[in-house]
C-alpha cells in the first residue's frame, strides 16, 4: 500500500470507545489512516482521557462558549482545515454544527439503529435502544452515513444488523449493536480511503 494515510478528525462528546476502536484498527494495519485531531464538545468526559492515552491532546470546543451555532461551527471548520483533515469521523458527537461546503460528503456519523428508523433529534445512546425495544423490533443494528445539516438524514454508507431479543435490556441490546459498530465504521472509513464511495442523488454508490 503506497497511498498516503487518510487524515481523520475524531469528534466526540462522551466515552470515546468508537475512537479507541478506530485507533486499534489503524495500529493493526487494517486502516490506512491517522488521527490528525480530536475535538470534544465537553472537557469532562472519558473520551478526553482516552484521547490523551492514545497520544492525541484533544481540543475542547463547547457550544456554550460560542455566541451562536455559526461561530461554533466556524471554530470546528477552522481546526479541520488547519490540520488538513480529509475525513471527519463523528464518534458519539452530540452537537449539531453546520458543515461547510468543502466538507460535504467528508463527514461521517454512526447511529445505533437502522436508519431511517429511530433517528432524529434526541435519538442517541440508550434513548435509541429503549425505543427499539418498546416498538418490539426483532432486528436492530447500526448505520454509518454521511452527515448533512439535519440530524441523521445523510446518505447511508454501511449498515449492519443484529437481533433484538424479547427480554433484552437496553444495555444488552446496546452491547450487541456496538459489536456491529466496531465493524461498520472501519469498513466505511476504508471504503472512503479507497475512493470507492460516490454520492448520486442522495444515495451512496459503492464501487467494488
Amino acid at each position: 500500500m503506497n497511498r498516503k494515510p487518510l487524515r481523520i478528525a475524531i469528534l466526540l462528546s462522551g466515552g470515546g470507545t468508537t475512537m479507541v476502536n478506530i485507533q486499534q484498527q489503524i495500529r493493526a494495519g487494517s486502516l490506512n489512516a491517522q488521527i490528525g485531531v480530536v475535538i470534544s464538545s465537553r472537557g469532562d468526559v472519558k473520551g478526553v482521557e482516552r484521547a490523551r492515552d492514545l497520544g492525541c491532546e484533544p481540543v475542547i470546543i463547547r457550544r456554550k462558549d460560542h455566541q451562536d451555532i455559526e461561530s461554533f461551527s466556524d471554530a470546528i471548520s477552522r481546526l479541520l482545515r488547519d490540520n488538513k483533515i480529509d475525513l471527519v469521523v463523528q464518534a458519539g458527537w452530540l452537537c449539531l454544527w453546520h458543515i461547510p461546503a468543502d466538507y460535504v460528503n467528508r463527514v461521517m456519523n454512526i447511529h445505533p439503529a437502522l436508519l431511517p428508523s429511530f433517528g432524529g433529534q434526541g435519538m442517541w445512546g440508550h434513548h435509541v435502544h429503549e425505543a427499539v425495544l418498546k416498538a418490539g423490533c426483532k432486528i436492530s443494528g447500526c448505520t454509518v452515513h454521511f452527515c448533512t445539516n439535519e440530524y441523521d438524514k445523510g446518505p447511508i454508507i454501511v449498515q449492519r444488523s443484529c437481533p433484538a431479543y424479547d427480554g433484552d435490556s437496553p444495555d444488552e441490546l446496546a452491547a450487541r449493536v456496538f459489536e456491529q459498530e466496531c465493524l461498520a465504521y472501519p469498513e466505511a472509513i476504508k471504503l472512503f480511503e479507497q475512493g470507492k464511495l460516490k454520492v448520486e442523488s442522495g444515495i451512496v454508490r459503492i464501487s467494488r
